[in-house]
Parts: C-alpha cells; structure tokens; sequence
C-alpha cells in the first residue's frame, strides 16, 4: 500500500511540473506582449485627442447649427460596445467587465455591439440584441475594423436606432491593476478652453460637412485606443494570474515532495523493522 502510494505521489508531482511549465511559459508570453501592448496605448492617445480639438475648434465657429452627434437627447435605448477578450486564463479579467455592463444595462433598453470571442459568446448565450456579430475576434481587430464599427455607430446615432453610445472596456493602469470602466462615444462632448494647439490651421469647406467626416474617424480613434487598452489590461491580468499558478503549482510540488519523502522513509522503516524482527526469529 505504502509502495502504491509513493507511486501515485510521484506521478502527480510530475503532472503538477508539466501544468507549471506550460503556465511559466504562458506567463513569459504575456509579460512579451504585454510591453508592445503598453507601446500601442503610448502612441494611440495623441490621435483622438487632435480630433476632439479640431471637432471643438469647427463646432465653435459654427455654433448656431450644432451637429447631431453634439446634441443629447432623450435617452430612450443605449448602445454598449463590449470590449473583452478572446481567450480565459486571464483571472477575472471578462467576468469582472460583464459584471459592470449587467449592473449598467439593468431596467434599460439596450443593444451590443460584442468586441472579443469571450464578449460574443457572452451576449449570444444571454439572447442580447446585438449590433453584429462580425468582430469576434479581438485580436484582429485594426485600424480598418474601427473604422467600419465608428461608421456603424454613428450611422445607428443619427438614424435614432439608438441615443446614447457607451465603450465598456478594462483600463490599463499597473501591471497588477485593471479595472473595468466606461466612456461615452456618443454624443460627443465638445472641449471648452484648454490649451490649443492647431489655433492656426486653415479650415476650408462648410463646418457640418467636415464635423460629418471628422467625427466617424474621432469615434474610431477613441476605439482604437480603448481596444489597446483592453489588449494590455488582458495580457497584465493574464500575466498576474500564470503567476499566480506558478506559485501555486510550486507550493503543491513542495508539499508533495513533503509527503514522498514521509512516505518513503515510512517503507524504509517498515522494512528495517521487519529485517531485524526475522534476525531475532532466528
């Protein structure tokens, strides 16, 4: 029995050695991913923020007909673009943002737009109203694919399929913090005062028609920059919970190793015993 023991001891040290390997390395490729993750957020902040100047500079002198996308209204339906990822082993990196979205959307009439295999099987499971279906996949989600979710979005505000659009996504904040948050797309708020930048650029064309244009790439820019946020916080959380395992796994090991070794020495004792009781028989 002590014999059957040890063997299915160091049988299950060996598979705990193999589940430790594969999250060290699934570690190791977060922590990769995770540096050029922090680069993308780094470089895609400016671009959003000269848009909503050049969009507040435009609406400024053309004050007497704000745009629609400037206009609140009644919000009678919400539309929710979900950003979560595609993959788990990442903590509670998409149930800690489905948690956020449910307590929002509750007693409201609202529809998705799911970003990420997790957030589309998520509200499919749910029976949600979804927007499309098309990005399911975070990880090849580009520039072009904002592009066509920003046309979608505004083409949805304007048209009053919906009077409110709200980005819920994880924030990157620290290697060991994420937090889910959320940001309005729509409608635009326009900036009042702060510094200028572009103050002498020359503008031609009639002001609505270039807020037309420049808002649908702003909306894309915003989602851009969220998605790179997304990307971090999950490759971050991921990170955090391989490590996590690591320790774990090594805690069980030791523990483990802890337990052969009683058992081996309870065999040599057994045997020394048994030695010895033979000698005196004789």
């Amino acid at each position: 029995m002590s014999g059957a023991s040890m063997k299915q001891i160091k049988t299950r040290i060996k598979s705990v050695e193999s589940t430790r390997q594969i999250t060290k390395a699934m570690e190791l490729v977060a922590s990769s991913k995770l540096r050029r993750a922090k680069q993308r957020v780094e470089n895609a902040r400016p671009y959003h923020e000269v848009l909503a100047e050049a969009i507040s500079s435009l609406q400024a002198g053309a004050a007497e007909s704000p745009t629609v996308f400037a206009q609140a209204r009644e919000v009678k339906r919400t539309c929710y673009v979900v950003i979560a990822g595609d993959r788990g082993l990442a903590g509670g990196y998409n149930a800690n943002l489905f948690r956020m979205v449910k307590g929002l959307t509750e007693g409201e009439e609202y529809c998705v737009l799911p970003v990420g295999k997790k957030a589309l099987e998520h509200y499919q499971r749910q029976g949600a109203d979804l927007v499309s279906t098309y990005f399911g996949i975070t990880g090849s989600v580009g520039i072009g694919d904002c592009m066509q979710m920003a046309k979608l979005l505004c083409e949805g505000f304007a048209s009053g399929k919906f009077d409110r659009v709200v980005v819920a996504y994880t924030k990157f904040q620290s290697m060991l913090s994420q937090v889910p948050v959320t940001e309005d797309l729509l409608p635009i708020t326009l900036r009042e005062g702060g510094e200028k930048h572009y103050t002498g650029a020359l503008v031609e064309g009639e002001a609505e028609e270039l807020i037309a244009r420049i808002v649908p790439q702003y909306v894309s820019g915003i989602l851009y920059s969220t998605l790179c946020e997304a990307a971090a916080s999950e490759h971050g959380a991921r990170r955090t919970a391989m490590n996590s395992a690591n320790k774990n796994a090594t805690e069980i090991i030791d523990t483990l190793v802890l337990h052969y070794n009683r058992a081996r020495q309870a065999v040599i004792t057994q045997e020394i015993t048994e030695i010895v009781s033979g000698a005196e028989a004789l």
